[in-house]
């Protein structure tokens, strides 16, 4: 069954709002929520894209006029590689090797696990796409079978206003899960969310034709990346 949404939860479907810092959690949480119902979730999922390091789905997102692509792949290296390479903090490994993030900001930190972070990417698609910038409210949670997920949705904050020379876009629930595979130490199953609004007057077939070659290069990206690691 699609994923759906209590009344309580529909204001996490507006990409404009304002949320007072004692929400984040509340919002993150049902983030988290959300995608682990996705993960399980196997009805309605059509392929787009298929490579060696990835299966590309897509359904319908219901949070935006848009749709939820889910990646789905294995890689070579233990969760906790493969996760140092995706820890959304600044500073950290992803900046290095995702050519879809230039940057990565800490705005707020609201607890040990939620943040709000202010993402920076470069232009796309043979220039298509312009610079964007995303605000998100991100929960890092563990699960008690060891799997290390992010969690991720737009909020606005008063310290990080739209910003001249960006276009602001809009991540609606989104993240990944780094989820051991049963005998197998040093290889890892990534689950993949993404279901943006990447703003502006783009039109549909580049938005559509962007998401599934992106999601491919971000997987086979990563699989140098902790390749990298593995042989230091």
């Amino acid at each position: 069954m699609t994923v759906g949404w209590s009344r309580a939860d529909r204001h996490l479907r507006s990409p404009r709002r304002s949320v007072p810092t004692m929400d984040y959690k509340h919002i993150a949480s049902t983030v988290a929520d959300n995608l682990l119902n996705c993960s399980k979730d196997q009805t309605g999922w059509k392929v787009c894209k298929k490579t060696n390091e990835v299966t590309v789905h897509w359904r319908p997102s219901t949070e935006f006029p848009g749709n939820l692509y889910k990646g789905v792949g294995a890689v070579n290296g233990s969760p906790e590689k493969v996760w140092g390479c995706l820890e959304p903090v600044p500073d950290g490994l992803r900046v290095k090797w995702d050519n879809n993030v230039k940057r990565f900001e800490l705005i707020e930190k609201i607890d040990d696990n939620v943040s709000v972070c202010r993402t920076v990417t470069p232009s796309a698609a043979m220039g298509l796409i312009s610079p964007r910038d995303f605000v998100d409210v991100v929960l890092v949670k563990q699960y008690e079978d060891g799997t290390i997920t992010s969690n991720a949705t737009n909020v606005e904050h008063p310290d990080c206003p739209p910003k001249p020379g960006y276009v602001r876009g809009y991540n609606h629930s989104c993240g990944c899960f780094c989820v051991p595979i049963p005998g197998e130490p040093n290889k890892t199953q990534l689950l993949s969310f993404f279901q943006t609004d990447l703003g502006g007057f783009l039109p549909r077939s580049v938005v559509d034709s962007f998401f599934p070659s992106s999601m491919a290069e971000f997987y086979s990206n990563l699989a140098k990346a902790v390749k990298t690691l593995k042989d230091n």
